[in-house]
């Protein structure tokens, strides 16, 4: 029953990415004609739920990164999209991976590893993300400012907000897959 199997991740993983663009488009600008990126919300509880499976993490990296490219609000920002997810999901992933291979982590039940690692990886994902999609901006288009008063104005806010809402949303997707008898 293996394509069973693949057939709920995908349609999972599916149904995650369009939460992720929903979110990504309503999510309004801060200031500065940046947004706080919720799309990598989803990205990063699709990593952790697949973890150790590195062509899905790619493949919804990839994916994230052509819906953040669609509905960016940032100026010429759609090349700088899609490096940041490549690159993000990358890093993120070999965190993750390390992360589970830790002593102190391999003794905690399923459920606390994942609650830690996305603890973990919601804000440093994001301060990954904001930093690279600002100096992949900058190289490429340019930005309409100075990279640290953004860092300051988007990703250092973005990251407090992608904490909270991450770990609800991740708990909230968590809850669900309980309730329906989802095995990963």
């Amino acid at each position: 029953m293996k394509t069973k199997t693949n057939t709920k991740k995908l349609v999972l993983n599916s149904l995650l990415l369009a939460m992720g663009l929903l979110l990504h488009q309503l999510t309004p600008a801060i200031g500065l004609p940046i947004q706080p990126d919720m799309a990598i919300l989803m990205l990063f509880t699709i990593m952790i739920l697949n973890k150790g499976d590195y062509k899905t993490s790619l493949v919804a990296g990839l994916v994230t990164g052509i819906f953040a490219a669609l509905t960016t609000k940032f100026p010429a920002g759609q090349v700088p999209n899609v490096v940041d997810k490549i690159i993000t999901t990358n890093l993120i992933y070999l965190m993750i991976y390390l992360t589970y291979k830790l002593p102190v982590i391999k003794k905690l039940n399923k459920k606390r590893q994942d609650v830690i690692v996305a603890t973990i990886i919601f804000p440093v994902g994001t301060i990954i993300s904001g930093t690279v999609f600002l100096l992949s901006a900058q190289l490429l288009v340019g930005l309409p400012g100075a990279f640290i008063a953004l860092f300051m104005a988007a990703v250092v806010p973005a990251t407090l907000i992608n904490l909270i809402a991450g770990l609800f949303l991740f708990k909230v997707v968590n809850l669900s897959l309980k309730r329906l008898n989802y095995q990963s």
